[in-house]
């Protein structure tokens, strides 16, 4: 019998207009994809909007480069962290999903939760376990060059 592969994650650096980071889930041969503006993070407290886009081609969780001048979404893509995640539970459709990351930076549980009310709003928060990190402060890839 054959290991079955862990599904992947990745965070990119995405400076667009506006700086954020894209939060992709593989989820069924796809990307499901999250903008998050302040990007994630290891400390509980922190409650990160993410804003749900369109779903990605697995491919796109590698790219790194520049999305040219009238383009959706012009700007420098970095990957920020990636790595593979174990799904906990719920569900896209109804509205909560956990999953256990495994990255560079990102490890430990997380889960992403639909703000009531809304369509493609949620939260991305970190939940407590040994990797969770009170002190965390986000830095970015490539800052501004």
């Amino acid at each position: 019998m054959y290991p079955v592969a862990m599904p992947l994650f990745a965070v990119q650096e995405h400076h667009a207009s506006r700086l954020h980071f894209d939060f992709r889930l593989e989820v069924g041969g796809v990307l499901k994809s999250w903008a998050v503006p302040k990007g994630p993070s290891m400390n509980p407290v922190d409650k990160r909007l993410s804003i749900m886009v369109e779903d990605h081609p697995l491919s796109y969780g590698s790219f790194e480069g520049v999305i040219p001048e009238g383009q959706y979404g012009a700007g420098r893509v970095v990957i920020w962290d990636k790595g593979t995640y174990k799904f906990i539970g719920g569900s896209v459709e109804k509205g909560r999903i956990e999953f256990a990351l495994n990255g560079n930076k990102l490890k430990g549980v997380f889960a992403l939760v639909r703000m009531k009310g809304k369509d493609k709003e949620w939260l991305l928060i970190k939940k407590k376990d040994e990797y969770a990190d009170y002190a965390f402060k986000m830095k970015t890839v490539w800052a501004g060059q």
